[in-house]
């Protein structure tokens, strides 16, 4: 017991120590200049104007009034983020030296680091078929390394996933607008695939997603590993059991079309899922466990501060 402890406080440390790297004052520039200079409380609304960005605008009143109104907001001081961590078996894969779970508590440090250096508060929320564990959202370094030792150290009740479950429990325990940070595979259901848009009426986390963006400022992490997006063909034949339903299946990597068509069909599913929540002004960054994700971070921050 003392030495997995001594391992875990070790393992924190070093995620501290590389983060901390990366959050310079660029990125946590970036951070202020994206999320305190929208301001978080609204005041009112206005009518539109040259320069104003598009994901302002008040659809209800510039329909009601027939003129595009944008929403104004009053800055605050201090802002909540919420940290929403997928704890799912899934999780645990890692074709290389780390795991999701492990590049979840990486991502969710940068970002929590960011938030503190411009003295904000922030929460966990640690989910798999609802949410598990919750951290009240709190200042300070100590309260952070906490985050990151619980996002490595929790050990999940169930294997699944259900994210919609997730975020209603975190809507109704946040009772002002916060940013919530979303992390996950977003692989889910008895398949283990990603949300099919072609299924948006009758699943429940598109709803979720929408009613949590609309509420909050939602931001999406989607995290890939390179052996769940393809197989390497001339294995011979492979057996794939699904960390989270059990279900074994039996693949031949020696027949180059079936591996061919599972990387299509998993790249088509990908598609599909991020133009359904861009259709919806839902902000979505995918991370790999084998590429650095501190470019994709930068490149969303300067993205989204462009209004793009």
């Amino acid at each position: 017991m003392g030495d997995k402890l001594t391992e875990m406080l070790k393992k924190v440390r070093q995620i501290e120590i590389r983060t901390n790297r990366h959050v310079s004052d660029a990125l946590a520039g970036a951070y202020r200049s994206l999320f305190k200079g929208r301001g978080m409380d609204f005041e009112e609304a206005r009518e539109y104007q040259a320069g104003d960005e598009i994901r302002s605008i008040d659809w209800n009143v510039t329909a009601r009034t027939g003129k595009a109104h944008v929403k104004k907001y009053r800055e605050e001081r201090e802002l909540t983020m919420m940290l929403a961590v997928d704890l799912s078996a899934s999780g645990q894969f890692g074709s290389g030296e780390v795991s999701k779970r492990e590049l979840a508590a990486e991502l969710a440090s940068v970002l929590a680091f960011s938030a503190a250096r411009n003295g904000d508060k922030v929460g966990l929320a640690l989910f798999t078929e609802g949410v598990e564990h919750i951290i009240p959202p709190r200042k300070g370094r100590r309260h952070i390394l906490r985050i990151i030792r619980d996002i490595l150290a929790w050990k999940p009740q169930k294997c699944g996933t259900d994210i919609a479950a997730a975020l209603e429990e975190i809507n109704r325990i946040l009772k002002r607008k916060a940013i919530v940070v979303l992390i996950s595979d977003f692989l889910q259901g008895p398949n283990g695939r990603l949300p099919d848009p072609a299924e948006k009426t009758s699943d429940p986390i598109f709803k979720a997603l929408d009613i949590t963006n609309r509420r909050h400022d939602l931001v999406c992490f989607s995290l890939s590993d390179e052996r769940e997006l393809s197989i390497p063909s001339g294995l011979g034949v492979i057996t794939l059991e699904d960390s989270e339903t059990g279900e074994i299946v039996e693949l031949d990597t020696n027949d180059n079309p079936d591996c061919d068509r599972y990387a299509a069909a998993n790249a088509e599913r990908i598609r599909n899922f991020k133009r359904a929540l861009a259709r919806s002004n839902i902000d979505l960054m995918e991370v790999y466990t084998d590429k650095p994700y501190i470019p994709t971070l930068r490149r969303f921050f300067e993205r989204r501060a462009a209004g793009q």
